[in-house]
C-alpha cells in the first residue's frame, strides 16, 4: 500500500503547474532538440544528441514522479482545521527557551518546504517534534549543536 502524500491546496496547485509546464513546454522543447541533433549526422559521435536524450529521460522521470505524488495526494486545507494541537498545516510560533527569540513555521508537505519562507516539511525533525503539542508545551529538537528547547507560543490555521 502506498503512503498518502500530504500537501496543502497551494502545494497541489504548484505541482500541477509544474507538471503542465514539463508536459507542454519542456517535453516538446527536448523532442525538437533531439530532432535537430539527429540532423547533425552520426548519432554514435553526437554529443548534442546524447545530452538531449539524457534530458528527455530526466524530464520523463520528473513527470512520472509528480504524477505519482499527485495520485497519492492527501490535500489538507489548513483553513478548515480547528484544533488546539499542532497538526499538518499549522502555523506555529515558537520561543527559544535559551534566548527567548521567536520563530514561526508553517508545517507543509515535503515538496512545499521552503525554510526561507518559514515553511518546513512535515517530515523534518522540528515538525515531527511539534506534532501533537499545544500552546504552552515544550518542544525539544535535536540539532547539530545539541538539543534545543522551545515553547509553543501560538498555533494558527490559516
Amino acid at each position: 500500500m502506498h503512503k498518502r502524500v500530504p500537501m496543502t491546496p497551494d502545494g497541489q496547485r504548484k505541482l500541477t503547474e509544474k507538471l503542465k509546464y514539463l508536459k507542454q513546454v519542456e517535453r516538446p522543447r527536448i523532442v525538437a532538440a533531439i530532432e535537430e541533433a539527429r540532423g547533425h549526422g552520426d548519432l554514435s559521435e553526437n554529443a548534442e544528441y546524447d545530452i538531449a536524450k539524457e534530458r528527455q529521460l530526466q524530464i520523463s522521470q520528473q513527470i512520472q514522479e509528480i504524477e505519482h505524488k499527485l495520485s497519492l495526494a492527501h490535500v489538507i486545507d489548513p483553513k478548515t482545521i480547528t484544533s488546539d494541537k499542532i497538526v499538518f498545516g499549522a502555523c506555529v510560533t515558537l520561543s527559544d527557551i535559551d534566548n527567548e527569540e521567536h520563530v514561526t513555521y508553517v508545517i507543509v508537505g515535503s515538496d512545499e518546504a521552503d525554510i526561507s519562507a518559514g515553511k518546513i516539511s512535515i517530515d523534518s525533525p522540528v515538525a515531527r517534534a511539534m506534532i501533537g503539542k499545544e500552546e504552552g508545551d515544550e518542544v525539544k529538537v535535536a540539532t547539530p549543536r545539541g538539543t534545543r528547547t522551545y515553547e509553543v507560543v501560538e498555533i494558527k490555521y490559516c
